[in-house]
């Protein structure tokens, strides 16, 4: 575990290292309270810093007040004072700038070395609970199958977009896509080659995408994406992007190789007619219901939300899909 140490006296602070170093700690050193800022505010910033009360350009608990005040949430540096200073009244004033514990000079070493112990293990508890609480809310919000965004947590993220281009005038595009035929998957081959497939046009889904797009698996075989900012044109050629690269890229598991092909229906919000969630999705919803209906393998663009409409051109033909292992038709 690295260890800073501010210290402005050069006595102390090389005694301070040995002992530090001779305890198997990695020890950061600092003459003054600006090069110790710096150094706390920098990236991968020790977890453990020993502040001298007295220092040059910034004093111990201004410093511990900075570094509170700076800190993220997820990360937490455990502060130790070294004071000359033992009254009652400067001992509170130090812990109420943020310090955890304090050691009064001339410090005694077995005292310090289990303070710092007591530092450490409070440090790598915090740790611990920070990546509990990490991976409980990524439980909360993600498909355990896909690793995609959920149902609920895609919802609240369209609704938060959808308010935001109410206020900034813009569009939300909304994609719904279904696996065509997937039953006949799960009923030949297992579940097992089920979940290999929903695992392929997860990824599909997600390379087809902007980055601060939302993909999140809908329910059973249905994934829906959120498009900030966007309007028809362009959220049709996600979905058709999407569509031609599942559709071209077969799914290969150990029950064998599953060539898939998925519809869409898109609808996009107005810019100046407030969209509630369930509206948007039932429009998107409709207009897969379509590309259903029209042959499957296709998009189908919501007819409601937008005068633009894909080219007869840009429709692909009608495909069947089929594993390699007696060439069942699957898609």
């Amino acid at each position: 575990m690295r260890i800073m140490i501010a210290e402005d006296h050069p006595v102390t602070r090389r005694l301070l290292q040995a002992q530090l170093t001779k305890w198997g700690y990695e020890v950061v050193s600092c003459s003054d309270g600006t090069e110790a800022w710096k150094v706390m505010s920098g990236e991968d910033a020790p977890r453990i810093a020993i502040l001298d009360w007295m220092m040059p350009e910034m004093t111990g608990p201004v410093l511990c007040k900075r570094i509170r005040e700076s800190e993220p949430d997820q990360r937490y540096a455990y502060i130790i004072l070294l004071t000359a200073k033992d009254s009652r009244e400067d001992i509170l004033a130090g812990l109420e700038a943020g310090a955890d514990d304090y050691v009064v000079k001339p410090f005694d070493s077995s005292e310090l070395k289990v303070r710092v112990r007591a530092g450490a293990r409070i440090v790598e508890l915090h740790e611990r609970l920070t990546e509990a609480l990490r991976a409980s809310e990524y439980q909360a919000t993600h498909d355990a199958l896909t690793r995609l965004w959920n149902r609920e947590a895609v919802l609240r993220f369209l609704e938060k977009e959808l308010t935001r281009a109410e206020r900034e005038k813009t569009t939300v595009g909304v994609i719904i896509g279904d696996i065509d035929r997937f039953k006949s998957i799960n009923d030949q081959y297992g579940h097992l080659a089920g979940d290999s497939v929903l695992r392929h046009v997860a990824d599909k889904l997600a390379s087809s995408v902007r980055g601060y797009d939302s993909v999140a698996r809908y329910g059973g075989e249905e994934f829906i994406v959120v498009l900030p900012n966007s309007n028809a044109k362009a959220a049709f050629r996600v979905a058709e992007r999407a569509r031609s690269e599942i559709a071209a890229h077969p799914a290969r598991t150990r029950e064998g190789t599953f060539h898939v092909t998925m519809s869409f229906g898109v609808a996009v919000s107005q810019p100046y007619i407030p969209t509630d969630v369930d509206s948007i999705i039932r429009a998107a919803d409709k207009a897969l219901y379509r590309a259903k209906n029209e042959g499957r393998n296709r998009v189908v663009l919501a007819e409601e939300e937008s005068q633009w409409k894909p080219s007869e051109e840009s429709r692909p033909e009608k495909s069947s899909a089929t594993s390699d292992r007696g060439s069942q038709m699957v898609a």
